[in-house]
């Protein structure tokens, strides 16, 4: 009789909430649609840093109940990465839901559950290339090499919050870090990162042409925590050197492309934090008229600043894992 009643459930339920993802998963072919697409999240962004909302910090102070952590599948378990993190994430400040896992109606479906009827689905992106048949044409009847075109495609996920039915497993969490297991997590991911890492003096930076970087002593920091959200910062840029994931970091100070990084970097430091269980803060709020004269000028490059750092963040936390590993198996 349950069973036969969640069905039921399912059907009449779920009728609703699979109308608002009608048309979910189409493409943003040429031209106009694409365009649309990425000026739509921008001014969303834009919208949230206006009204003093910094996307990629402020789910943690507005929702009590939420650990930090990066958003995720919840069927599959995989991460989020980019422009869907701060689009997932701002869906949890505006919407106050307690968790990070998301699913799409079909996936809830596949679970043995369902969307509850009347919710609203958040609508994120996936980026790609592909090679038009006309362009393979092209190429083939002129011998050179075919020309991929980029293209956005969109659907829709629903949080785990909206949904009834799932197995509990879905539902959990990840715990936050007590205060003092931060400290050896993180110095654990500074060590694994293989960066010249210097402590001393009275400024936080990264060097890229000696390539190091220093932060002052953590007594000098009031809050043990800002350290390492500190360290996190500097390390972030310290990815993009041309040994590492090569981004162009001799940008003049007060420019826009120095700004353009610091986005990256404070992302990045994010992300980082979130995927340790610390709790992230805003580390340059003082950039941030600078960053919203870049996203005005150009609605991709908030796109731009997310893939590099989750680029950033993978490849740190990659280095950090495997010295987990290797530590376990001795």
């Amino acid at each position: 009789m349950a069973q036969a009643s969640n069905r039921s459930a399912r059907r009449s339920g779920g009728a609703k909430a699979k109308a608002s993802t009608a048309g979910a998963s189409r493409s943003e072919g040429q031209g106009t649609s694409r365009t649309n697409l990425y000026d739509e999240i921008t001014a969303r962004i834009i919208h949230q840093l206006e009204a003093g909302r910094v996307p990629w910090v402020q789910p943690w102070g507005n929702v009590e109940a939420l650990a930090p952590g990066l958003p995720r599948n919840a069927l599959s378990r995989r991460y989020y990465s980019g422009i869907n993190i701060l689009i997932l994430w701002g869906a949890v400040i505006e919407r106050g839901f307690p968790c990070q896992g998301w699913i799409t109606f079909k996936q809830a479906l596949e679970a043995g559950g369902n969307v509850r009827k009347g919710e609203t689905g958040t609508t994120v992106v996936y980026a790609d290339r592909f090679v038009p048949e006309s362009e393979k044409a092209r190429a083939e009847a002129d011998g050179s090499e075919a020309k991929s075109v980029p293209f956005l495609k969109r659907f829709t996920v629903f949080n785990v919050a909206q949904c009834e039915g799932l197995h509990p497993s879905m539902l959990a969490e990840p715990q936050a870090l007590p205060e003092r297991e931060i400290q050896p997590v993180a110095e654990n991911l500074i060590e694994a990162s293989g960066v010249d890492f210097r402590v001393g003096g009275d400024r936080a930076f990264y060097a890229p042409v000696p390539d190091f970087v220093q932060v002052p002593p953590q007594p000098a920091f009031f809050d043990q925590i800002n350290y390492y959200r500190t360290c996190l910062h500097e390390l972030t840029h310290a990815t993009g050197h041309a040994t590492r994931l090569g981004r162009q970091l001799l940008n003049p100070f007060g420019s826009k492309d120095y700004a353009r990084e610091e986005l990256v970097a404070e992302m990045g430091s994010a992300f980082l934090c979130a995927a340790l269980g610390i709790e992230p803060t805003v580390r340059h709020a003082d950039y941030i008229g600078t960053w919203l004269d870049v996203l005005r000028e150009d609605n991709r490059a908030i796109f731009r600043a997310a893939s590099h750092a989750t680029k950033a963040a993978d490849w740190l936390l990659a280095r950090h894992m495997e010295a987990m590993d290797r530590r376990a198996a001795a």
